[in-house]
């Protein structure tokens, strides 16, 4: 089920996340992925049935809410399956100044051919970074050096300025402790947990 026009449909947020890109970091994660691979870290974020409505101003605000946080990743569930209304925060937080980066399932290949999904174009020419490939458990990375999960994926910088600042790793883990006592776990190595 697809959110409604400039609405996003997430699984979870946090800011100042230093396990998911570059810096500290607003960290998206959308809801909704088709793909559910094997030993995905967040299968809590397949199904598509609404979790957390927000509209593009809301999220917009809230990134920009927090001097700290220096970029945003989207994560998932598949990012690239609510590309449109991500690709104009992408713009707006980019027009703040933040750098901007996603984790997509799909290849960049995939994402530039005609089947890409509606918008998917318009969020690419967003990114600065894009994580691409689906997550293979049989070819899964457990090392401190490596950015990436498993040894098919790539990190596609395009954005010169942060070639040298790939500086997380796939066994970094952050727990976050939210105002209602509530708790994210996350980072690539085990699964993104949300606690009551």
């Amino acid at each position: 089920m697809a959110a409604p026009t400039r609405h996003l449909n997430l699984m979870g947020y946090v800011n100042r996340s230093q396990v998911n890109g570059p810096g500290y970091r607003a960290v998206v994660w959308v809801q909704g992925c088709l793909r559910e691979c094997s030993g995905c870290f967040n299968p809590a974020s397949w199904p598509f049935e609404p979790n957390q409505i927000v509209t593009v101003d809301e999220l917009v605000e809230r990134i920009l809410a927090d001097p700290l946080n220096e970029g945003v990743t989207f994560s998932g569930g598949e990012p690239f399956w609510q590309a449109p209304a991500l690709a104009t925060v992408a713009r707006r937080v980019k027009a703040a100044g933040l750098n901007t980066m996603s984790f997509s399932g799909f290849t960049l290949a995939q994402l530039t051919s005609p089947g890409a999904p509606p918008g998917a174009q318009n969020l690419l020419d967003q990114l600065d970074i894009l994580v691409d490939g689906p997550y293979v458990e049989a070819l899964a990375i457990h090392d401190p050096t490596s950015p990436v999960s498993s040894r098919n994926q790539r990190v596609r910088v395009f954005n010169s300025v942060l070639r040298d600042r790939i500086s997380w790793a796939s066994d970094q883990v952050e727990i976050h402790i939210l105002k209602d006592g509530s708790r994210i776990v996350t980072g690539y190595h085990g699964t993104l947990g949300l606690d009551d």
